[in-house]
């Protein structure tokens, strides 16, 4: 019972973190080592700044609040 109340907390939260546009890092990784195990994953910061930046940095000019 309390294994399947883990896995209903992770998902929640991972269901969460995309709403509000936060990737999830340890799903990129396993992403990375299922379908591309010749490439080098990103580090977490690495990650973190692609993505903000693909969020923020479109390449239509400057984006404000």
């Amino acid at each position: 019972m309390f294994e399947n109340l883990a896995k209903a907390g992770k998902y929640l939260g991972q269901a969460a973190k995309l709403m509000v546009g936060i990737p999830d890092y340890d799903t990129y990784v396993q992403h990375m080592k299922l379908t591309h195990p010749e490439q080098t994953p990103m580090t977490y910061e690495e990650f973190f700044k692609e993505r903000q930046d693909a969020r923020y940095s479109g390449k239509g000019g400057t984006r404000c609040c």
